[in-house]
């Protein structure tokens, strides 16, 4: 089946759409979906050729699927590419325009290598939050007064 022929079938109604407000943008929950909107550029699940990036405790993976693979195949029919968690920006960003560069879906390369930088900054941000220590609370006002009387 056609990925035109897919969309149409799948573009009204599917188990991914988070239609949220009426009037208002329709965004979508599906795999390989790198903007999360329920568009036929970006589905996951029409297009033969899509890119997924998840962020693991080891570092980042971007999943690519095989065109030619048939749709029993689901380990065979995928590609994976690991980025280190302790990479810098700019050689992940590499490695995400890496596939746009080969010819694999040239189109989302600016979406995947948005998708790498907001994954490695919400990495970092996470590792460089610190847990405040807990300070013992003052005693103020008549309080005070009571508090040092009964020391003495």
């Amino acid at each position: 089946m056609s990925a035109d022929l897919q969309w149409l079938l799948l573009r009204k109604n599917n188990s991914y759409m988070v239609d949220c407000v009426r009037e208002g943008p329709v965004f979508s929950r599906e795999p390989g979906n790198l903007r999360n909107v329920h568009s036929h550029k970006y589905s996951g699940v029409a297009n033969a050729k899509t890119i997924a990036i998840h962020d693991t405790p080891s570092g980042i993976q971007i999943v690519t699927r095989k065109p030619k693979a048939s749709a029993h195949q689901v380990r065979s029919a995928q590609h994976t590419t690991g980025i280190r968690a302790v990479s810098s920006n700019r050689r992940a960003s590499g490695i995400a325009a890496g596939h746009a560069k080969r010819g694999y879906r040239p189109d989302l390369r600016p979406a995947a290598v948005a998708r790498v930088s907001a994954l490695l900054l919400a990495r970092k941000k996470k590792e460089t939050i610190k847990a405040e220590p807990v300070r013992e609370k003052k005693v103020r006002g008549s309080k005070k007064g009571k508090a040092v009387k009964g020391l003495d």
